[in-house]
């Protein structure tokens, strides 16, 4: 379940769009995640798989990792690996992660906590439970995004952003049957806290059993549905949708979804994340953990990264062992 909730009769409301001047977005396609190990060995589901590059631009990449309840001993994490050219967004909905970097960042997300770190020039990079969780077990459940830098920002200087749950602007639909919290980019005129060098919006929404949910969407941004949990449908031609499963729209200025009244026991609503952003449209090559413009600045990247130019491991921790470049290809 969401840690961050509210009673949506308090909240601000967001208007339903006319559709005589904001075009219903159509469904192009939906996609359903396959299973996979991250890190260490967590469950994660890749959710772009199959998805065309220009259909997901600016966003490269993402993970749902869990929803998986740890026994004892179990809860594992990444080793160190580097990342170049681009911003990795960890949205933790359940448990507790932590994070460090080569160059200072750091902390500890837990229920609602966003971690928005661009790796721009390069850095070194670790996340983990916490050895009490390790300890203990629990449940765990998030969300990696991938965005990309545009070119001229591929070599900015890394930053970090810790966003906390209670940060994110929190609205209701026109009927109050959606809760919608703002994690980035703005939605009908109500902004998020995440500051992005693409221009992007980052919703997950809350849809009741039986709720419609009607945006108005930026028509300049591409729109994807990934459903976190439930079952529902997605746009006027209603798609059925579930957990794991992609929905991209095609062009428009306002999107739709709908819960089904009945909802799995475990999973009492119908729990989506929202995205959309301008693309960027410059060449992407993408390897492992680098996402850069041109095969020779991947190759640039991994020499970077084996002499040591993108940071060293902190004296405490351990460093990784010499081979192949980590991260997900």
């Amino acid at each position: 379940m969401p840690a961050v909730t509210a009673d949506t009769l308090t909240l601000p409301r967001v208007a339903t769009p006319d559709p005589a001047a904001a075009r219903p977005r159509p469904v192009r396609s939906v996609t359903t995640a396959p299973s996979g190990f991250e890190g260490e060995g967590f469950p994660v589901r890749r959710a772009f798989a199959g998805v065309p590059h220009e259909l997901l631009d600016p966003f490269i990449h993402m993970d749902q990792m869990g929803e998986v309840d740890y026994a004892p001993g179990e809860p594992k994490g990444t080793p160190w690996h580097p990342h170049r050219g681009f911003e990795t967004v960890t949205y933790i909905i359940d448990g507790i992660f932590e994070h460090q970097d080569s160059v200072g960042g750091g902390g500890t997300i837990t229920d609602g906590d966003t971690q928005w770190m661009t790796a721009g020039s390069g850095l070194l990079h670790i996340e983990k439970p916490p050895e009490h969780l390790v300890v203990s077990g629990g449940l765990f459940h998030g969300v990696q995004l991938w965005v990309n830098l545009p070119r001229a920002h591929k070599f900015h200087q890394p930053r970090y952003q810790d966003i906390r749950g209670r940060q994110s602007a929190l609205l209701a639909s026109s009927d109050g049957g959606a809760l919608l919290r703002v994690i980035a980019g703005d939605l009908d005129g109500h902004a998020g806290p995440g500051v992005t060098f693409t221009p992007i919006t980052m919703v997950h929404a809350t849809l009741a059993p039986g709720a419609r949910l009607e945006l108005p969407w930026n028509p300049g941004f591409n729109a994807l549905a990934y459903v976190l949990a439930g079952r529902g449908t997605a746009g006027a031609e209603r798609r059925p949708v579930s957990k794991g499963r992609l929905a991209v729209y095609g062009e428009g200025g306002s999107l739709s979804l709908a819960a089904d009244t009945a909802q799995p026991q475990a999973e009492p609503n119908l729990e989506v994340l929202l995205l959309g952003g301008r693309p960027i449209r410059e060449p992407v090559v993408h390897y492992g953990p680098f996402v850069m413009n041109t095969r020779a600045e991947i190759v640039q990247a991994m020499e970077d990264y084996r002499a040591g130019r993108l940071g060293v491991v902190p004296a405490e921790r351990v460093p990784h062992a010499d081979g192949p470049v980590p991260g997900k290809e």
